[in-house]
């Protein structure tokens, strides 16, 4: 990961639905049976034994252009080599040259000729800062760099990802290219030059979506930062889905709005191309020579990599059309996320005449330009149904009586109309609950604004 020095490392870390269409592979039984053995397949053990070797100090901090970056980039590629998948880069190979610079790409061929020109990206940066100096470390300097959480963990994940979908039922829809990029940490260099310089085995393709994973190594309280999911209708829904998979523990997500050119995301939104990243948050041996291998959580990278499988499956088999760039995304802020995510004022019992009404469940949301089936709770009164179901704001209403909400109008309608008892699912921080409602007054409009 490449931040700006000199300043400290913030500890929150740097910041990220499509609307889920009948036929993804998702979340049903039978769906979850197929997914097993690819899901098995992601190991806490691989993981450690890949970011071990990336992350030794034979490697030498994994410098791009150096020895130690190129002997890094030769593992990866023995990995490659051995799952079988197609090399996409120069002349028949799996390396892209950039100067000194080698990225390394392998492609996995889609099942459906009809989208066989949509390629969905992910990619982890191999490189770190070598030896370190006073413009991409915090020091001491002179001393082995050796990354393990940034960036081998995210280079384990990818590997454990290439592999389980290697064990999927049949290959998805569209074609997947695995990207590991080279210069992260001198500039984004080789995110950039990809996008600038295809190679020839990817000619004529056009990238309809990527995924980045930088700094998946560290997690904590079980929660997973996701940056980019504005940059798509829909993503946050996408993301949560392939959280909440049946007989998985999902985990808590901090959706971060902020986007910033500090990591391999950043030059893909630029390009105007839908791209989540996720990232379990930075720490304070981040570009230190105390990122080393002990304090990885190598059990954290089973359940992130597993969201990356699911959700990477879901995009390459998305039966509708690519999901349009969302530019508004480039404007919106956390500041933006707040505003939107802010509790609206209480109305009491005894609300006056064109005052807002508390309504029969006591429940006020807000619309979500950019997540429509997924209003956000930003009131919920004292001494109602949704109180005492335990809603609280910043909840998001996903379902009805276990039927997805077309929208908030549709919501509101439907609460309206429901009897005595109703069942909401909601989003909370990328969990899903089912909550109950029981009503105890006749009924009243849902308030919603």
């Amino acid at each position: 990961m490449n931040h700006a020095l000199p300043p400290r490392p913030r500890s929150a870390g740097i910041r990220l639905s499509f609307v889920v269409l009948a036929g993804l592979v998702g979340h049903t039984a039978a769906a979850a049976e197929l997914m097993a053995t690819a899901h098995a397949s992601i190991r806490a053990g691989d993981a450690q034994r890949h970011v071990a070797a990336l992350a030794d100090d034979a490697f030498e901090g994994r410098e791009g252009g150096s020895r130690g970056g190129r002997a890094a980039g030769a593992y990866i590629v023995g990995h490659l080599e051995k799952l079988g998948l197609e090399p996409a880069g120069d002349a028949g190979g799996y390396y892209q040259q950039l100067g000194g610079l080698r990225n390394i790409l392998a492609l996995v061929r889609g099942s459906d000729p009809a989208v066989a020109g949509e390629l969905v990206v992910i990619g982890a940066h191999y490189d770190h800062v070598g030896y370190g100096n006073a413009s991409n470390s915090y020091g001491p300097f002179g001393f082995v760099h050796n990354g393990a959480d940034d960036n081998a963990s995210g280079v384990a994940g990818l590997i454990e990802v290439a592999e389980a979908m290697q064990h999927l039922p049949r290959r998805p829809r569209r074609p997947i290219l695995f990207a590991f990029w080279d210069g992260e940490e001198k500039g984004l260099l080789g995110s950039y030059h990809f996008l600038r310089v295809r190679p020839a085995a990817l000619s004529g393709i056009k990238i309809v979506f990527s995924v980045n994973l930088d700094m998946i190594g560290r997690l904590r309280g079980e929660r997973l930062e996701v940056y980019g999911a504005r940059t798509a209708e829909g993503l946050r829904s996408a993301v949560v889905r392939s959280n909440n998979r049946p007989g998985a523990a999902p985990l808590e997500l901090f959706f971060d709005w902020a986007i910033e050119d500090d990591s391999d995301h950043y030059p893909f939104i630029a390009a105007g191309i839908p791209t989540v990243m996720f990232h379990t948050g930075l720490h304070d041996q981040y570009h230190r020579p105390s990122d080393d291998v002990e304090l990885v959580n190598y059990d954290g990278i089973e359940p992130v990599a597993r969201i990356t499988l699911d959700f990477v499956t879901a995009l390459a088999d998305d039966p509708g059309p690519p999901r349009a760039f969302r530019p508004q995304a480039r404007r919106e802020t956390d500041a933006t996320r707040k505003a939107l995510e802010a509790a609206a004022p209480a109305v009491p019992a005894g609300a006056t005449a064109g005052a807002p009404q508390r309504g029969r469940w006591g429940i006020g949301t807000r619309a979500d330009s950019c997540e429509p089936t997924a209003p956000v709770i930003v009131r919920v009164s004292d001494g109602t149904p949704a109180a005492g179901a335990g809603l609280r704001t910043g909840d998001r209403i996903v379902a009805i009586d276990g039927v997805a909400c077309a929208g908030q109008d549709d919501m509101v309608a439907r609460l309206a109309a429901a009897g005595r008892e109703v069942t909401l699912d909601v989003d909370r921080k990328g969990r899903l609950e089912r909550l109950t409602l029981a009503a105890g007054t006749a009924p009243a409009a849902v308030e919603s604004r």
